[in-house]
């Protein structure tokens, strides 16, 4: 009983932690028409900025989800300063290349990263000079993360910037032509996009206690999209579905008896692959796309 609490505590938590990537990234994807195939770079940055913060400096959420915020910001504009000059497919192509270029960084970069090794003894989170160590309250700090998250996007597409970005995303040609100045929203709307995700990242690196590059690669980046695409573009409860949903997935495979058990990892990325086709051709705004229409965000 003890093993099966802690095992659901934990998937409640990584949920928690997803649902803030897959949020995050829907900012960009859904509401701005931007796609990015480099979020678990940002993901990455927040992870080991408050590690390292937290490892020679202070372990204070107050002060190393801050300062990975902002890291993962000005990083950003690595990925946003070409949106000023190409959009669509060129736009995705510039993320890829930011996202094996990061990975490159994470793997090589020993005295910041800890190499492939990774960096371990990441002390737990401290809240008000408490040390968060217990799972239900690490939990409810990340619920908490969550709410914070969909409070700031809500409050943000609702505001005369969330409408700009959907001006962008149905036509960028009528935005310009509206006087809009497009290369500033979409720049700043991949900034706080990339910001909150450092968010995900520091809870990860104090969850976990230890972070390595094997989860800040491509797959995480695709995985995040398909979570998106798969819950919902363009709607607030669509990326939650999609966390939801995906990450439950593996857990129903595993009590499968039938199933070779050495064959689990295979079958979770063709079901992965199989969803997402029919989900296009069936229901292309996803599983809540119907609020879509209903009103939003």
């Amino acid at each position: 009983m003890e093993k099966m609490l802690a095992y659901i505590l934990n998937l409640a938590t990584l949920m928690c932690i997803n649902a803030v990537l897959a949020i995050t990234l829907n900012f960009i994807m859904g509401y701005a028409g931007i796609f990015s195939i480099a979020h678990a770079i940002f993901f990455g940055v927040g992870a080991y900025t408050a590690a390292y913060f937290a490892l020679h400096a202070s372990a204070s959420l107050f002060l190393a989800i801050p300062v990975s915020m902002v890291a993962a910001g000005l990083l950003s504009l690595i990925l946003a300063l070409p949106a000023l000059r190409v959009r669509g497919e060129y736009f995705v192509a510039a993320s890829l290349g930011l996202q094996v270029l990061g990975v490159t960084i994470f793997s090589e970069w020993k005295s910041f990263t800890g190499g492939l090794g990774g960096v371990i003894g990441i002390p737990p989170a401290d809240l008000f000079g408490h040390a968060i160590t217990d799972p239900v309250q690490f939990l409810l700090l990340a619920a908490g993360c969550l709410v914070l998250v969909i409070l700031v996007t809500n409050t943000l597409l609702r505001s005369s910037f969330g409408r700009n970005l959907k001006a962008i995303r149905d036509s960028e040609s009528a935005a310009h032509a509206f006087g809009k100045n497009v290369a500033v929203i979409k720049t700043l709307s991949v900034m706080i996009s990339s910001a909150l995700a450092a968010i995900a990242g520091a809870l990860y690196a104090f969850y976990l206690g230890f972070i390595n590059v094997e989860s800040f690669t491509l797959d995480t980046s695709v995985l995040l999209m398909a979570m998106v695409i798969i819950g919902g573009t363009g709607t607030l409860l669509g990326p939650i579905v999609g966390t939801v949903l995906l990450m439950l997935l593996p857990s129903l495979f595993s009590y499968m008896w039938f199933l070779p058990q050495t064959e689990i990892g295979a079958i979770q990325q063709i079901a992965y692959g199989a969803a997402m086709v029919l989900l296009m051709i069936f229901r292309p705004g996803g599983l809540v796309s119907a609020r879509k229409n209903q009103g939003e965000p």
